[in-house]
């Protein structure tokens, strides 16, 4: 079971952080733009994510994986749950570019409207990756706080869509607009008529 739940960090420790980074640029886009230089907003934001982010994945470590016996279903669920997030990852690069993955083209303001691939089916599947990912590990560890941690870090997910959208809408104005209306934001279905 410890090496599960090292499995489990490894994925948090990488995909926890991700909406503190998305908060430092998309919070501070037009700082960043006007007066961002070179890697400056990469590195800030990646020190405040994963600084703070793995700073609090080890301090409270023993509280989120705590031992915790856990079906054959929850491991073999969590397992495929997150290999899937691995698999969105790899086909989220393979497709945008890692310079697109980590923010240039929000600080740069220029690139265009991803909407092919993965970007067809969903305007978000990295965050649907991680959202995978993040629940992937909570059904491979089982303990409470981790299943809190994961709930907060769902909503604060949620809210850094939601500023990605603003910040997409005002620089693709209309064709992100038409984009969004026919290509639903998480999940590659509809349910019902019209809704995102």
């Amino acid at each position: 079971m410890r090496f599960l739940h090292w499995f489990a960090a490894l994925v948090l420790v990488v995909e926890l952080p991700v909406p503190i980074y998305w908060l430092v640029l998309h919070g501070g886009i037009g700082f960043w733009r006007k007066r961002g230089r070179g890697r400056v907003p990469y590195w800030v934001a990646a020190g405040a994510a994963w600084g703070l982010g793995g700073w609090m994945l080890y301090h409270f470590r023993a509280n989120l994986f705590a031992a915790t016996d856990r079906p054959l279903w929850a491991i073999v669920a969590g397992l495929v749950l997150m290999g899937a997030d691995v698999a969105i990852l790899s086909i989220v690069e393979s497709q945008l570019g890692g310079r697109r993955l980590v923010g240039q083209a929000e600080l740069t303001g220029s690139g265009e409207l991803a909407v092919h691939g993965l970007y067809a089916r969903v305007r978000h599947p990295r965050y649907l990756g991680m959202m995978l990912g993040v629940l992937g590990a909570c059904l491979l560890v089982g303990s409470r706080q981790l299943w809190l941690v994961a709930a907060v870090w769902w909503i604060a997910a949620l809210f850094i869509i939601r500023l990605e959208e603003r910040e997409l809408r005002n620089r693709f104005g209309a064709a992100y607009a038409a984009y969004a209306s026919r290509v639903p934001a998480l999940l590659p279905v509809r349910f019902g008529a019209g809704k995102r």
